[in-house]
């Protein structure tokens, strides 16, 4: 019975172990202060998400003109594009909340004296604008909204 018990408790272990392991992470660097980063290519990894963004909007869009698509065939597709296309838009919204916003954008508070704080709150609305339309992008298949997170991350761009 003890054998059975620990064998029941090493396959939980071990299945446990490997769904904590499939769980995504967002890959926005580390929350110590390393001192360690890299904006060019945080900003370079939004841009290519948005693309692929892009490109399972226009996919889904050209599966429905289709009419040779086997439905069942566009239905599985379809809905690996839309898993796709969330999976970006998630990563978007991690890489703003857990890289830029919490270590690169500092906060300088309204004070007079202290040069600074027009430029913290544009900082601030330019991630929320990629934070919304990332979210517009998780909620529909409309194009314009790809083309809103686009000119939202351009917009930042300058800063780093």
């Amino acid at each position: 019975m003890i054998r059975l018990i620990s064998l029941v408790s090493a396959c939980l272990f071990i299945a446990g172990m490997v769904l904590v392991s499939t769980i995504p992470s967002a890959q926005a660097h580390c929350q110590m202060p390393c001192g360690i980063y890299d904006d060019p290519a945080r900003i370079a990894e939004l841009k290519e998400d948005a693309q692929t963004i892009r490109k399972a909007v226009t996919s889904m869009q050209a599966m429905v003109q289709d009419d040779d698509t086997d439905p069942l065939l566009g239905f599985n597709q379809g809905a690996r594009w839309v898993v796709t296309k969330d999976q970006h838009a998630q990563n978007i919204q991690d890489v703003v909340s857990y890289y830029f916003l919490t270590q690169r954008v500092k906060a300088v508070p309204a004070d007079l004296s202290m040069p600074g704080h027009e430029h913290y709150v544009q900082q601030l609305m330019g991630f929320h604008r990629i934070l919304v339309a990332a979210m517009k992008c998780k909620q529909t298949v409309d194009i314009a909204n790809v083309d809103e997170l686009d000119k939202a991350i351009e917009a930042v761009t300058a800063w780093y």
